[in-house]
């Protein structure tokens, strides 16, 4: 995991050309976005208090293949929620979001000191759910027909980790 450096706007931009990678992302429709309207984005991102955003990059040759941050903190409640993804489709299935989610988890939890680390994932993304559970997070609820998606009706799944849990599984 590192930090933004120049050029992701354009590498992320990209990403929004790929109709799956968004729709697992996110329940927003889908809608590709130019160099500076992701260049905006992505500023408010860095400059917003209540997230703490890294880029995931290959070892190798540093290649920017993806993005996990933890967002709308709420800091007097030690919360956050969590957003990750895996833009270039050749590294998804490949363990980056895996070890993504425990570095940043082990970051939320030592360096920050949170106390709970929560998500909502599509109710179809199987591999997502896979990961998230491998990491440690449990189902909590679901949202019943929160997403609408080629005109049918999916569910949100609701989960999250609390530090004890993450400690009690290192």
């Amino acid at each position: 995991l590192g930090p933004a450096a120049t050029g992701d706007a354009g590498v992320f931009a990209h990403w929004t050309a790929d109709v799956e990678y968004l729709r697992a992302l996110d329940t927003d429709y889908v809608r590709p976005m130019s160099v500076a309207e992701m260049g905006k984005r992505l500023e408010q991102f860095i400059a917003d208090p209540g997230t703490v955003e890294f880029r995931i990059r290959t070892l190798p040759d540093d290649r920017l293949i993806g993005f996990v941050a933890l967002h709308t903190i709420e800091w007097n409640n030690r919360t956050a929620n969590l957003a990750i993804g895996i833009g270039e489709p050749e590294y998804r299935g490949k363990g980056y979001g895996t070890d993504a989610l425990r570095v940043v988890l082990r970051y939320a939890f030592h360096e920050l000191n949170l106390e709970r680390v929560g998500l909502n994932v599509n109710g179809d993304n199987a591999r997502a759910i896979r990961a998230y559970e491998k990491a440690g997070f449990r189902r909590e609820g679901t949202m019943r027909r929160a997403l609408l998606r080629d005109g049918q009706w999916q569910d949100r799944i609701v989960m999250g980790i609390l530090h004890e849990e993450w400690s009690a599984r290192r």
